[in-house]
């Protein structure tokens, strides 16, 4: 599985005034990327947030997880694996999961395992 491990002191080059952007598994230019259906959708910060959310879905609560830097398959998997791991359902929503329940420690602790960068948000 496509894991990338972040840290403060990690030197990961994003953009280039000579090439653009610049694509976070292959570190080519975006144009030149050789990554294909692999490439991720979205690599934002770096940072992936947890979060819980109540609003809009009749008192219930669920985890929002966000800012994964995998594909879209490779999202789906991982969804699958948190699901598991938490014994509640899920699914993925565009480019984020979202489990039934407040999940937020054992998805950081599983997250931070894989080397992932986690903040929790949200209250």
């Amino acid at each position: 599985m496509g894991k990338q491990r972040n840290s403060k002191s990690a030197d990961r080059l994003v953009y280039s005034t000579e090439h653009g952007r610049m694509c976070p598994q292959c570190l080519r230019a975006i144009s030149g990327c050789v990554c294909g259906a692999d490439h991720p959708a979205s690599t934002g910060d770096g940072i992936v947030r947890i979060r819980r959310e109540m609003k809009g879905r009749a008192g219930k609560c669920v985890t929002v997880i966000e800012g994964l830097p995998v594909s879209a398959d490779q999202l789906k998997k991982l969804a699958t694996q948190l699901k598991q791991r938490c014994s509640v359902g899920g699914s993925v929503k565009q480019h984020t999961i979202e489990l039934q329940g407040d999940q937020r420690k054992v998805l950081s602790n599983f997250l931070e395992k894989e080397g992932y960068l986690v903040k929790l948000s949200g209250g």
